[in-house]
């Protein structure tokens, strides 16, 4: 089971990574350019859209009614991003399926600071 510095080493990384609030995040995901962005199974939700979803309800929540499947899904989530931005193309991102991958995931690379 995760012992507390994992769980704060966790939730420190997700909270730098993930940089859209739970409001802005919900109206991107809402968009058809958010539906469209990543891998779609069998012609269903994609997995970032439902990881969307899960990333509201966690950013939501308080810290401390965190389960040890969000701060799972939190692990995921800041791995995901990570590996995403180092993929990052060139040029002009604001328009791409690269950004629009990344925001369901929670991550506005043009909101870098």
């Amino acid at each position: 089971m995760p012992g507390e510095h994992e769980h704060r080493e966790t939730w420190d990384a997700f909270r730098e990574l993930v940089n859209m609030s739970p409001t802005a995040l919900e109206k991107w995901l809402a968009t058809d350019e958010s539906q469209q962005a990543g891998q779609h199974k069998d012609g269903g939700e994609s997995t970032g859209h439902a990881s969307g979803r899960a990333i509201v309800d966690i950013l939501r929540k308080n810290k401390d009614d965190l389960s040890d499947a969000d701060y799972a899904h939190m692990r995921k989530v800041t791995g995901y991003i990570r590996r995403h931005l180092a993929q990052r193309p060139s040029g002009d991102v604001r328009d791409t399926r690269w950004r629009h991958s990344l925001m369901n995931w929670g991550h506005d690379p043009l909101d870098d600071g």
